[in-house]
């Protein structure tokens, strides 16, 4: 297995403490930085903007973004920047913002600025973002040759936040280790950098089975904790060093081709993306099979409230040709599900994803009759 490794291991500073933010126009004189485009989201700005610094001696522009990171809205965003000629992007939001935020920035070739509202996924972290066309079916993922400039995570922010939210990113990190191990597993010889990408993997994995129940108790407590703060810097810290140090090796295989097919569908669409990304992960390990490895991480799953199967989602009522359509995406060509060992075709996907439902089924009867 030949794949690309070039090691992107962490943006160029990263700090993570109670009031971070309040740091930023240090950052920014530190770097003579001083016209400033800060693009945010909705009712996440809502929330953070009690949180935002003033920024005496920067003439900053705010701008909402539309709720998807398109190339129509990098294009819009870069015409705002360029209009305004500013020299550096802020993106405050969650994933979707810090990949528009990233894009207009490497669009612009000039530096980035990331401060996280949610703990959702690694988009903070990794210099890489996500398209997605404008009614939200996901297209490709470009990864960049410059890190970004600063991330800014400050706890108590994320401590407000949906916690619907903070178990998506649960979700989405925990499939860092089933889809990284099953690549790396396949290699004789490892290097440095793959053995690093397999170790925070598994770092991901055991943190979040140890204390992911603890941060969501912090959450609804309001009152920051070890667990909490040990959760939020594993969604985006460790879960970004996977792929960071692994590149094609640690990015993604099963659950994310999984997640990437259910965006044809209009009804996928107000699905979280973690959430999406979880139900991947037990339909790999059904590929895979491991049903084994579903009956053990069934409980879990329950517990946070992710979903193990269609019917958890809602999406019970999918056609088989709907189901169909999913599995033809999640195979084409270029799907990094072919990263597993084997042969896997549209007919496997299908099955697997049928075959879930009948186990998860057998699992909830079993427990209720004990």
């Amino acid at each position: 297995m030949e794949k690309n490794l070039i090691v992107r291991g962490a943006p160029q500073e990263f700090e993570c403490r109670v009031g971070a933010w309040d740091a930023l126009g240090n950052h920014l004189e530190r770097r003579g930085l001083k016209r400033v485009l800060v693009i945010h989201g909705g009712v996440s700005w809502d929330k953070a903007r009690r949180f935002f610094p003033e920024l005496p001696g920067v003439d900053a522009i705010f701008e909402q973004y539309n709720g998807e990171c398109s190339f129509e809205e990098r294009d819009r965003m870069a015409v705002l920047a360029k209009t305004a000629n500013v020299d550096v992007i802020i993106g405050v939001g969650g994933g979707k913002v810090a990949d528009l935020a990233k894009a207009v920035a490497v669009y612009l070739a000039m530096p980035v600025v990331i401060l996280p509202t949610l703990a959702a996924t690694c988009a903070a972290w990794t210099p890489l973002s996500v398209m997605y066309d404008t009614r939200g079916e996901m297209l490709q993922y470009d990864i960049f040759a410059r890190s970004n400039a600063l991330v800014l995570l400050d706890p108590a922010v994320i401590l407000d936040s949906p916690i619907e939210l903070m178990v998506a990113g649960i979700g989405d990190t925990l499939a860092k280790w089933y889809e990284a191990d099953v690549i790396i597993s396949q290699l004789t010889e490892r290097s440095v950098a793959i053995d690093m990408s397999h170790y925070t993997a598994k770092l991901c994995r055991d943190i979040l089975l140890e204390s992911s129940v603890g941060a969501l108790e912090a959450m609804r407590d309001g009152k920051l904790s070890e667990a909490f703060v040990k959760v939020v810097e594993t969604n985006i810290m460790i879960g970004g060093m996977v792929g960071g140090f692994g590149d094609d090796y640690g990015r993604t295989s099963g659950a994310h081709s999984i997640h990437d097919a259910l965006t044809v569908l209009d009804a996928t669409h107000h699905l979280l993306h973690g959430n999406k990304v979880a139900y991947g992960v037990f339909v790999q390990l059904m590929i895979e099979n491991r049903p084994d490895e579903i009956a053990t991480l069934r409980g879990f799953y329950e517990e946070l409230g992710l979903p193990t199967c269609l019917l958890d989602m809602g999406l019970d009522g999918l056609s088989d040709e709907a189901l169909k359509q999913v599995a033809e995406r999640a195979t084409i060509a270029d799907e990094t599900i072919h990263l597993m060992p084997g042969e896997i075709t549209a007919t496997t996907v299908f099955d697997a994803m049928k075959d879930l439902e009948v186990l998860i089924a057998k699992l909830r009867a079993e427990v209720h009759a004990s």
